[in-house]
């Protein structure tokens, strides 16, 4: 059955599933980017190529989305699988996922404002540009993102079964040890397993992620999710700014004007303002 880790782009789903493929499937919780391959992107071209359906035709994959579930349910055991979709027609017909598929989802939030900044990078936008980007939203068939807010939002129909956990970034980077714990707990407890925490991989896991080690690991090994920037045909580091990306020194005041207006009810929930 599948966990989701669910968010919008550059709030710190990688890291999540670095700390959770250290854990679940190494033999000693030390980090490596290889192992992060175990926790695979859903919707993934891929996966929808081997089943014989055009990735081109969106309405095709959207009909799909589900019978490409049971394919990887098929592994047994426990499926871990990231997505930056917002969670659309829930049990529904042709819908993400349903019930029958997922047993829970870990949703990661950052700061919008914080977002912005590092998305832009990522895009190879303006700042301007991406914070557009974020609130009028996006979908190209095979990741379904919308904007931030319904993003948000969408995942929290998980609550209404006990089967959601909510992750805030700024939580994951001051306090990674009661954070990775309550992600832990709230796994064994969505498989109904005895959770007996095996102390020296957790440690591990915790010292080898920081966002410093993940930063030295990426130029020294480079990272499957690094970009380039198309004007200058410069790389631009997955892990850039990370913990230094502080909205109050990096963001043009329309900017953040502009983002706390278009989602202020979500970042009022959230204590971001």
């Amino acid at each position: 059955m599948i966990v989701w880790l669910a968010s919008y782009p550059k709030s710190g789903n990688t890291l999540i599933r670095l700390m959770l493929s250290s854990y679940f499937f190494s033999n000693d919780g030390v980090c490596n980017f290889n192992l992060v391959k175990n926790i695979k992107q859903f919707p993934h071209g891929g996966l929808f190529l081997k089943m014989g359906i055009d990735i081109k035709d969106q309405n095709e994959v959207i009909k799909n989305y589900i019978k490409a579930q049971e394919i990887i349910n098929k592994k047994g055991s426990i499926q871990f699988l990231k997505t930056h979709s917002h969670l659309f027609n829930f049990n529904q017909k042709y819908s993400f996922t349903n019930l029958e598929h997922s047993i829970g989802v870990i949703y990661i939030v950052r700061d919008p404002r914080n977002v912005v900044t590092s998305f832009s990078k990522y895009l190879d936008l303006s700042v301007d540009e991406t914070s557009n980007f974020m609130i009028n939203g996006s979908g190209d068939g095979l990741s379904w993102t919308s904007n931030w807010s319904n993003n948000f939002q969408s995942w929290k129909l998980f609550k209404d079964y006990k089967k959601y956990l909510l992750i805030k970034y700024e939580n994951l980077i001051d306090k990674p040890e009661e954070v990775f714990l309550e992600i832990l707990n709230f796994i064994h407890k969505l498989t109904n397993s005895n959770f007996t925490l095996e102390k020296e991989k957790f440690d591990n896991v915790i010292k080898t992620t920081t966002f410093e080690k993940m930063q030295n690991l990426e130029k020294k090994e480079g990272f499957v999710e690094t970009s380039t920037h198309h004007k200058e045909g410069k790389t631009i580091p997955f892990f850039n700014l990370g913990p230094k990306n502080d909205w109050r020194k990096l963001l043009d005041k329309k900017v953040k004007v502009k983002l706390e207006e278009a989602f202020e009810e979500e970042m009022k929930e959230l204590g971001y303002i």
